[in-house]
C-alpha cells in the first residue's frame, strides 16, 4: 500500500464521537479508532450502535474521518 501524502504526527490513536440530538439529549458514543484506508488515505474508522432516548429505537452507526490532502 502506498505511503499517505500526509500524516498528522499529532493526532490521538482514537476519539471518542458523542451522539446527541438537537435538545442534548445523549444518543450514545462510539470510538474511532485510527487508521489507514484501502485508499491510502489516512484518518478514523467507528462502527456501533445508539439509542434514541425517547423511543428506545436502536441506529447503526459507522463514520470515517479522513485527513484532508493524505490520499497518495
Amino acid at each position: 500500500m502506498p505511503e499517505p501524502k500526509k500524516t498528522d504526527p499529532g493526532a490521538p490513536p482514537r476519539l471518542t464521537l458523542t451522539v446527541t440530538d438537537p435538545d442534548g439529549k445523549l444518543w450514545g458514543e462510539v470510538v474511532a479508532d485510527g487508521k489507514q484506508f484501502s485508499s491510502g488515505s489516512v484518518g478514523f474508522y467507528a462502527n456501533g450502535k445508539i439509542t434514541n432516548p425517547g423511543s428506545q429505537e436502536r441506529y447503526q452507526v459507522g463514520v470515517n474521518i479522513v485527513l484532508i490532502g493524505s490520499k497518495p
